[in-house]
């Protein structure tokens, strides 16, 4: 495999591991007994995360992740303080 193809699949590798690390954040604030807190705190660990697999990319996972997060976090508690 050429040294391109190997950037090219170590992102794709990378935005899979992004993929399910937001899907089971989402999952766990869902279906796990979280105060809000303990949800945000999940959240940003997810941010801080996505930030090390994608450095720079912060205006990225806002846009992308955060109204996803937004919108659970509403579905469960009903407000976002």
């Amino acid at each position: 495999m050429g040294t391109e193809e190997q950037k090219i699949e170590e992102e794709n590798r990378r935005i899979r591991f992004l993929r399910f690390l937001i899907d089971f954040s989402i999952l766990s604030i869902q279906e796990d007994d979280l105060s809000y807190e303990d949800s945000m705190k999940l959240i940003e660990d997810a941010k801080r995360v996505a930030l090390n697999l994608f450095p720079g990319k912060e205006d990225t996972f806002e846009l992308i992740y955060r109204p996803r997060f937004k919108r659970v976090l509403k579905e469960r508690f009903g407000h976002i303080p």
